[in-house]
């Protein structure tokens, strides 16, 4: 009867935490700052510049940032930056958005993608 409680505990335990990435927000930092950084800033004084900011980007609408002026494309994408579209979108930008305006070829490396989105999940929106 003990192992059911201690079961039914760590199941609710478990399902009450919310979802976090797998990935490890050390080596993200690294993934950011060789790949994405050269265009997006993020962290406290993050500003737009060839790209947008990326404070709290997981779990918001994309083209919202007042500070950066978005594509057409990516204005009519009318997409959440959830996990799954961030994925997709760092495996293949242009074919989440055709004609979206960034210039990266894509991440196929799903450790580093998952690395990467540890990292930007440490980044509320300021």
């Amino acid at each position: 009867m003990r192992t059911i409680a201690a079961l039914t505990f760590a199941s609710a335990l478990l399902l009450s935490t919310p979802a976090t990435a797998a990935g490890d927000a050390q080596a993200g930092e690294k993934v950011f700052k060789r790949l994405c950084s050269g265009c997006h800033q993020i962290g406290e004084s993050a500003r737009a510049f060839f790209g947008p900011q990326l404070n709290g980007v997981i779990g918001r609408h994309s083209a919202v940032t007042t500070d950066y002026v978005y594509s057409d494309a990516m204005k009519s994408a009318n997409l959440v930056w959830d996990r799954d579209t961030l994925i997709a979108y760092l495996e293949a930008p242009k074919k989440v958005v055709p004609g979206t305006r960034m210039i990266f070829w894509g991440l196929s490396d799903p450790e580093k993608i998952e690395d990467l989105l540890a990292y930007l999940q440490s980044f509320p929106a300021q």
